[in-house]
């Protein structure tokens, strides 16, 4: 066995489970102690500069400078308190990164003296200037042009990790374009909440608030840290680049929800203490069903917060591991024949005054609000489904999304057995007789008696259909098509705005219905009729995974994305014109992210390129060598001891021989054409081109290198084989 192999297996078999952070105490006793929340502003700033923080996290008010000073001290004697030695501004790049640049609170005394004290102003918390030249721009700055801003969102809280304070903050341009995935975000809630409350007010005059919902479920793998530095691919890449598939891994379906490892017990009960520290409500916990691969979800939360606790939870996650001699992967697809990780967004709207919109509710005017709120969700949805797909397309995504394990790459809404009866009444009713909707129109699932001793079962209006990227699951919709390492901001801006635009129309012509002499719950139920019908496109009850649906997304014309083409939805005049329209980006800021798109692509799949190239090179092709010469010595010994019957003993050998001799002529011309073809598209300066011909050029010789060193890994000795196998990199010693 190589060195390498050999000194990570023998490395990983002496780690064992530990222990670092789990704190003994009820979670009630900590939760939430690293945040600055509003609690602890109340004990840590005077009552002018609470109330502004409060006006401004609910009612969009902007901070005075004088009380951003009285809020700077309250944050920084609290921080200072908790052992924080620095601070800096937490923002997200169009890298589905965070950022961040830490300063120290020291200050020197200016006197004769010297000395250091504690200092931090409120210019400081309010703004700051990070180069912005060096983060992925789209052509919005110059290397020469390197100033841009970053601002404090007050709605996340301040949080503490390690001894830092992280202030959640936007990221713009010197001109104020949006370099960051927060910016559209907090500007899509915006307007949703605006064109939400308008809705809103036609059923409740006391709504003054629509605050989008979301709960997300991230999925992830653990892989020990010996073996994970021992593979190149996965170091560089995130994925493995070759590899055989384990002859057992998730076929008997065991790992799913089994009993969970005790090293990964472990490092999920440190990794909670954390995140209740950080005020995270987490709820949930798993085996997901690839081998080594997990899952965590936390209650629901307001979006803007939510999103940000996620990122959060990738940092900590990353750092708990490593002490727990673990690695932590959220890639999409690090290995090949098993399940990818996604983020499955359970996003919902939800009023100040406690009013869950989706919910179908029992009483009749409520559903007739749940109607409204339901058939724009639909409506938009299918009007932007390509657009909205399309925010998931990655390289990273795009290895995972269509497999059985994940939502095909067409959109597709599902909706339930109840709910697709009620719609399909709605969408009968003729103009004169259009009514409120009645308690029978939503019709509860009687309960199920299993047998004596179980208590009876109530069961949902809706099943779960894991197979559609976007499905309603009771009170929610559940957008699974997110990438487990992306941030969903990228996503749920896109959402929150097509359902914006949907509300606004929505309310508009309910208004022109009205002025024809329409009762108002007659014109919303034309409405809300014509919204089902022009949408009926999108909706599918069936399998995402078959052929057969496939065949009818086609025929629907609904497409299926691919990249880097699906970038392209980000220049199309329609969505443009959507993120103007409603203040959430520029024409040329949603250009821009198409360029930032097409060149990480680019940049990723290099990446990529290069590593399976060195790895085959250096790697699959001497070790396969080594091999085959040592066949060939033994076939030349059985020639000298049996010179007579030699060639009937070494038959089997001298075709094993061959075998290989194939295969590594084969790896040496395709990763020569890898090469050629890479020196090609290196060339073209244009980077959407240049995306296109990597994926058209490049992509393909990989997945043929693959091919063939994966098929020599399963007839090279396994002394020899240089790389930490599938069976070795999905099992925990």
């Amino acid at each position: 066995m190589s060195n390498v192999r050999t000194r990570a297996l023998a490395e990983s078999a002496t780690h064992q489970a530990e222990r670092f952070y789990a704190d003994p105490r009820p979670v009630s006793e900590y939760f939430g102690m690293n945040v600055f929340d509003l609690p602890k502003m109340q004990l840590y700033l005077s009552q002018q500069a609470y109330n502004a923080v409060v006006n401004a996290v609910e009612n969009g008010a902007a901070l005075e400078r004088e009380v951003a000073d009285q809020i700077a001290l309250g944050m920084k004697n609290w921080a200072v308190k908790m052992g924080a030695t620095h601070y800096t501004h937490w923002f997200q790049p169009l890298t589905d990164a965070t950022a961040e640049k830490h300063e120290s609170f020291s200050d020197p005394v200016k006197s004769a003296g010297g000395g250091s004290f504690e200092n931090f102003r409120g210019s400081t918390l309010i703004q700051q200037e990070p180069d912005a030249s060096s983060f992925p721009n789209g052509g919005l700055r110059n290397t020469f042009e390197a100033r841009g801003y970053t601002a404090w969102d007050p709605t996340s809280p301040a949080f503490i990790i390690g001894k830092t304070l992280c202030i959640p903050t936007v990221f713009v341009s010197y001109t104020g374009e949006a370099l960051d995935q927060k910016t559209p975000h907090l500007k899509s809630i915006a307007a949703l909440d605006k064109a939400a409350v308008a809705v809103c007010r036609m059923f409740d005059k006391n709504v003054e608030k629509v605050i989008p919902q979301l709960g997300i479920e991230q999925e992830y793998f653990l892989v020990d840290s010996a073996l994970y530095s021992a593979r190149p691919d996965l170091v560089a890449c995130g994925r493995t680049l070759l590899g055989h598939t384990a002859a057992k891994d998730q076929q008997l379906e065991d790992h799913y929800f089994g009993a969970i490892p005790s090293r990964v017990m472990a490092f999920m009960q440190d990794f909670e203490t954390e995140a209740y520290k950080l005020g995270v409500h987490l709820k949930t916990r798993h085996n997901e069903v690839a081998p080594n691969q997990f899952e965590f979800a936390p209650v629901y939360g307001q979006a803007n917060i939510s999103s940000d606790q996620n990122l959060m939870m990738m940092i900590i996650m990353k750092a708990i591991a490593e002490k727990h001699h673990l690695r932590v992967i959220f890639h999409e697809k690090p290995f090949d024949g098993v399940n990818g990780s996604g983020k499955h967004c359970n996003w919902s709207l939800v009023t100040n005054t406690g009013v869950n919109l989706l919910k179908p509710g029992k009483n009749p005017r409520a559903n007739l609000q749940f109607l409204c709120f339901f058939s724009c969700v639909l409506r938009g949805v299918y009007e932007h489904n390509h657009l909205l797909m399309s925010t998931v397309a990655s390289l990273n995504n795009m290895y995972r999304l269509g497999g059985n394990e994940a939502p095909p790459a067409v959109l597709s809404i599902f909706i339930g057995e109840t709910l697709t009866r009620l719609v399909e009444s709605i969408e009968k009713l003729p103009d004169d007789s259009l009514a409120k909707v009645s308690d029978k129109d939503i019709k509860v699932r009687s309960k199920m008696h299993i047998v004596n001793q179980i208590p009876e079962i109530l069961p949902d209006n809706t099943d779960r259909n894991r197979t559609s990227p976007f499905a309603f699951t009771g009170n929610r919709f559940e957008f699974r098509a997110v990438g487990s390492s992306a941030n969903v901001a990228s996503s749920i801006f896109v959402l929150n705005a097509v359902v914006a635009e949907q509300l606004i129309r929505f309310k508009n012509l309910v208004g022109d219905n009205m002025e024809k002499g329409m009762s108002e719950s007659k014109a919303m139920m034309k409405v809300i009729r014509q919204f089902l019908v022009e949408s009926r496109k999108i909706r599918f009850e069936g399998n995402g995974y078959s052929e057969q649906w496939r065949k009818e997304a086609a025929r629907r014309g609904l497409k299926s994305i691919s990249v880097p083409s699906a970038f392209e939805e980000y220049k199309v005049k329609k969505n443009t014109d959507l993120f103007q329209t409603l203040d959430i980006m520029t024409r040329r800021e949603a250009e821009a992210r198409y360029e930032v798109l097409n060149e990480i692509y680019v940049k990723k799949l290099q990446i990529e390129a290069r590593v399976l190239g060195d790895l085959v090179t250096n790697h699959v092709i001497p070790t396969a060598i080594t091999f085959q010469n040592s066949l060939i010595r033994n076939v030349q010994g059985i020639k000298e001891l049996f010179p007579e019957n030699y060639m009937e003993m070494s038959s089997m050998q001298m075709n094993l021989i061959e075998k290989i001799s194939g295969y590594i002529n084969i790896l040496h011309k395709d990763v020569h054409d890898l090469v050629e073809a890479r020196k090609v598209a290196n060339k073209i300066a244009d980077i959407p081109a240049k995306a296109k011909a990597y994926s058209e050029t490049v992509a393909p010789y990989m997945a043929k290198i693959r091919e063939k060193a994966d098929k020599l890994e399963m007839v090279i000795d396994d002394e020899l084989w240089p790389l930490p196998k599938y069976r070795e990199l999905q099992s925990f010693r």
